[in-house]
């Protein structure tokens, strides 16, 4: 069984390898009963200035060996801006 590490640096690997884009950091990390699930954030469009970049959330599933299994975009944003409240402002 890899190790958590081994887990983000083959997801990260994988995902970068599938999209064509480079994955940046990991910004959630489980460990669920059939493998991991990270959400990944991944530069799709790099723009001046920076803050005015193109990012992108995916979710990506592994299974136990760290293999990716699946993966989704769950949304887009851009680097400056930050989380839209909630409604209900929580």
């Amino acid at each position: 069984m890899p190790t958590p590490m081994e887990v983000l640096r083959q997801a990260r690997a994988q995902l970068a390898e599938l999209t064509g884009k480079a994955a940046e950091t990991v910004s959630s990390f489980e460990r669920t009963e059939d493998g991991w699930v990270l959400e990944i954030e991944v530069l799709e469009l790099a723009r001046v200035p920076d803050t005015m970049s193109l990012l992108a959330s995916y979710q990506v599933d592994l299974d136990r060996q760290g293999q990716l299994t699946g993966y989704r975009r769950v949304r887009r944003y851009e680097r400056g801006r930050s989380d839209a409240p909630r409604p209900g402002g929580r």
